[in-house]
């Protein structure tokens, strides 16, 4: 998949069929368009691409407030690739693309940047000037521009309409088991292994330790069952999202305390998924109480891998 960035770069682009969308999280929804386009694309031999923003929209409205990513744009861009995608369209949402007309939009973006023959995207896609763009303004130029547009219906699980502001709100409520159901994969947080106050360490249970990104969608406060994977491997954890308040004054971070390892983590890549919430963090009267309860955390963390065949060994 070859990733574009900035308009200026974006040249000579062979017909195409484009999937539109900010697309954060790519959940099952948006995995859905993405293989609708792609399925056209391959039956008439055009070009599989997927446009979408590197930051989000109504970063730019002044009363809006920021808007949490729930990926990073490595891992969207990932997860985009592995739906036999061509062409990433990863271009930054400034106030000149906002003020665009909706004509302007398709015509000098769609048309003559991104040579697009066929269009797909949501029931509530909007774009242009005061988002005055929609599936119907799209449809409207396709009859003059000799393009097709595919509106896809509100997308449903159990009877809810998957979006990304509802993923946003389950994992920011600590709900992080039923992201997968919505997102076809768990909820994670990737990155590099810090040093961190080696107590973990102390009491016998070494950590290995992620910085928050606060432009990030994160769960709250607590204790989660995981699975933490380093080098390819995926091995049975349990995680402290918080700020250890029985030890100290701390910014919130991601601790993970991987069964039966042993390698030195520091300065290494890790992910770490998210699949059950235990209990809330909790400030305790001293180190050793927290000692005990952290003998109970990974005692009922090693009961739910266990229960869902997680392989550790006693």
């Amino acid at each position: 998949m070859k990733i574009f960035e900035t308009l200026e770069e974006i040249k000579d682009i062979e017909p195409s069929a484009v999937a539109l969308g900010n697309f954060d999280g790519v959940h099952l929804g948006h995995q859905e368009l993405i293989r609708q386009m792609v399925k056209t694309a391959r039956e008439r031999n055009l070009k599989a691409a997927v446009f979408t923003f590197s930051n989000h929209p109504k970063d730019l409205l002044p009363k809006e407030k920021k808007v949490k990513n729930i990926l990073s744009r490595k891992e969207k861009a990932q997860i985009i690739e592995s739906l036999d995608v061509d062409y990433l369209f990863n271009i930054e949402f400034t106030k000149a693309i906002m003020s665009m007309e909706p004509v302007d939009f398709i015509k000098k973006l769609l048309l003559d940047k991104f040579s697009m023959k066929a269009a797909f995207c949501g029931f509530n896609y909007h774009f242009g000037y005061k988002a005055q763009g929609n599936p119907d303004v799209l449809r409207n130029v396709g009859l003059e521009e000799d393009f097709d547009v595919t509106e896809m219906s509100a997308y449903k699980i159990k009877g809810n309409i998957v979006s990304s502001s509802m993923i946003r709100t389950l994992i920011a409520s600590g709900q992080v088991e039923k992201c997968m159901t919505y997102m076809g994969r768990h909820y994670s947080i990737g990155g590099e292994v810090v040093v961190g106050n080696r107590l973990g360490r102390k009491l016998g249970f070494p950590t290995s330790n992620l910085v928050i990104d606060p432009s990030m969608v994160t769960p709250p406060n607590g204790v989660y069952v995981t699975y933490c994977t380093y080098n390819g491997v995926r091995y049975p954890s349990v995680t402290n999202v918080g700020i250890k308040p029985t030890v100290g004054h701390y910014n919130k971070n991601v601790e993970t305390h991987i069964f039966n390892f042993d390698k030195e983590l520091y300065g290494k890549h890790i992910e770490v998924e998210f699949l059950e919430k235990t209990r809330d963090e909790v400030k305790f009267d001293s180190v050793r109480d927290l000692s005990e309860q952290i003998v109970r955390d990974c005692r009922e963390a090693k009961a739910f891998h266990d229960k869902i065949g997680g392989n550790i060994e006693k």
